[in-house]
């Protein structure tokens, strides 16, 4: 795999297992292709809003060095499945990261802040050239719900080449009477990614007119994922129950997934297993597990294993919508030891996006259906049904129909 003259060969791929060693031998590559401060490069495009401080904010573009061709797959998640761990991180830690400090009612109002959503409205890769305060700091940022980017350092001016705006979301960026949850609704119904839509929320390109603002990165994606799922639960809810107990298996990025759907009412559960080794689980011994749910009237308070939760929901609902059914769905995923760093919630998204594109295995009733699952996981089922709600709701009522008839 190459980007301008950076080449990185699969031998570096299959020595790199440590996380440590895969962050600082990326951050140092990109640091030695930063010459007086000044990174240019074409852009995804891509920007970041940053969170510490809010209301004050750092914000600024991702801008790979010295690289012209056309960049858009280091910004785009929906294209990245298949791809490695070590793959992805490449191609984000070629994004250098201008800070800019401002507050987010600013969207819009001073150069640097009209640049940004200037570039985040942009179709294509997008020029852009970074005037940096000091040398990038050699460290790359990860999350667990924003993608991974490369070194960064203080903004002291960008400056932007010619642009050809989307025109969807242009058009409801000039519409300032376009509340902010209609537009992410109609930009998804239009076929936008849900990357862009949150990159455009994120600076401050949606709402009603003054009311504006730029919000962190982080809580644009899951904002994006929780009210385009609420949207189309909205639809399920009213549909009849899918015919038969169904379950979904796929393997990426090290992690298991299988998804069970269980004719009925809509309710939810996703639960999630760290082995020692993993990301949330570096230091521990044993097998950590979470869980969150909601029942048929929604929940309201956050999810408590966070925005993989509603990433997750987004994609159980589309396939629901295309099936034109609601279900009882139970997500269960086992991160084993290659997940070694999080590459945020677009791999929950796009990949049980890709678990539910498989042909599902059909099953006459529960039992057969977990014995199923027990065979494609390795954590037993009893620990699964101790962590969660839904399973025991599940297996409570059918002991208790049982014993009624």
């Amino acid at each position: 795999m190459a980007y301008g003259n950076v080449s990185t060969s699969m031998s570096v791929y299959r020595n790199m297992r440590d996380p440590k060693v895969l962050k600082q031998y990326y951050s140092f590559r990109t640091i030695n292709m930063i010459k007086d401060n000044e990174v240019t490069g074409a852009s995804p495009p891509d920007v970041f809003v940053g969170r510490m401080g809010y209301p004050n904010v750092y914000i600024g573009p991702l801008v790979p060095p010295n690289m012209f061709e056309d960049t858009s797959v280091m910004g785009t998640p929906e294209n990245w499945v298949g791809k490695s761990i070590p793959e992805i991180v490449e191609y984000r830690s070629l994004l250098v990261r201008g800070m800019y400090r401002t507050k987010v009612n600013n969207a819009g109002n001073g150069r640097i802040e009209e640049q940004l959503q200037e570039l985040a409205l942009a179709d294509k890769f997008a020029n852009v050239d970074a005037k940096l305060k000091r040398p990038p700091s050699a460290a790359m940022h990860f999350d667990e719900n924003s993608q991974p980017f490369g070194p960064s350092a203080p903004l002291a001016d960008m400056a932007l080449g010619n642009t050809r705006a989307n025109p969807q979301v242009e058009k409801a960026f000039f519409d300032t009477d376009l509340r902010a949850r209609d537009a992410i609704i109609e930009l998804y119904r239009k076929g936008v990614f849900v990357s862009k839509i949150q990159k455009s929320l994120s600076a401050g390109l949606f709402g009603l007119g003054r009311n504006r603002k730029l919000v962190p990165t982080r809580w644009s994606i899951t904002a994006v994922d929780d009210t385009l799922s609420k949207k189309n639960l909205e639809t399920v809810k009213e549909l009849k129950p899918l015919d038969q107990i169904e379950v979904y298996y796929n393997v990426a990025l090290d992690n298991r997934w299988a998804i069970l759907m269980v004719p009925g009412e809509w309710s939810y559960e996703s639960m999630e297993a760290w082995y020692p080794k993993t990301t949330w689980n570096m230091e521990g011994t044993d097998v950590e597990m979470g869980a969150s749910y909601e029942p048929f009237e929604g929940r309201k308070t956050y999810a408590e294993i966070g925005g993989c939760y509603y990433a997750a929901r987004l994609a159980v609902s589309e396939l629901l919508m295309k099936r034109q059914a609601q279900a009882k769905v139970v997500i269960l995923r086992e991160a084993h030891p290659g997940y070694i760093m999080p590459v945020g919630v677009w791999n929950v998204r796009e990949h049980v996006r890709e678990t539910l594109r498989k042909e599902p295995a059909g099953f006459p009733d529960l039992n057969s259906a977990l014995g199923y699952i027990s065979t494609r996981l390795d954590i037993p089922l009893k620990a699964w049904i101790r962590n969660g709600k839904l399973l025991k709701k599940l297996l409570y009522q059918k002991t208790l129909s049982a014993s009624m008839q």
